[in-house]
């Protein structure tokens, strides 16, 4: 009876799973689409501040639609003397329930975690948490432009700069 009762179980179970809808959400491939100026690949440079003054160093981001054009993986790698000093993997994807999208970011040091993003005239702008914000649009030159700012008193700071190049 138990064998019966397990093979039943796992074929209702299976088959809920494997009855979702394959239908592209419309609604999210045309909000992802509006991002598709970051789609490409992309190489430059960049400086941030920290505790040791401003730092440069060498960029390259990946960045490619996925999920028939419903997510956006971005995977971004910077270093400085050679030295792999910023190496991340994001999945941009729209949330209807919120109406908003979401940027989930994943670090090789394990860390991990899903921010809010949104678009405003044209950038995207994401935020790892109230006080800290980046920044991204083309520029007039059609280059990535990237700037990150924190908030002390109601007046935002820049702390983070990158400009990148389309590579063909």
């Amino acid at each position: 009876m138990k064998i019966i009762l397990t093979i039943i179980l796992t074929g209702l179970l299976t088959s809920q799973s494997f009855s979702q809808s394959f239908e592209t959400d419309s609604l999210s491939k045309a909000k992802i689409s509006d991002l598709g100026f970051m789609v490409g690949n992309w190489k430059g440079t960049g400086w941030m501040m920290g505790q040791g003054g401003k730092s440069e160093f060498e960029q390259t981001e990946v960045i490619q639609f996925k999920l028939d054009s419903t997510a956006i993986l971005i995977e971004g790698k910077g270093k400085a003397n050679g030295k792999v000093v910023h190496n991340a993997l994001a999945i941009l994807t729209y949330n209807k329930a919120d109406n908003n999208y979401s940027f989930r970011s994943y670090l090789q040091n394990g860390q991990n975690a899903e921010f809010k993003a949104e678009m405003i005239d044209n950038k995207l702008f994401w935020y790892p948490n109230e006080n800290v914000r980046y920044i991204i649009w083309l520029n007039e030159k059609g280059q990535w432009y990237e700037k990150g700012e924190y908030k002390r008193e109601d007046t935002w700071n820049q702390f983070f700069e990158m400009t990148l190049d389309r590579e063909q």
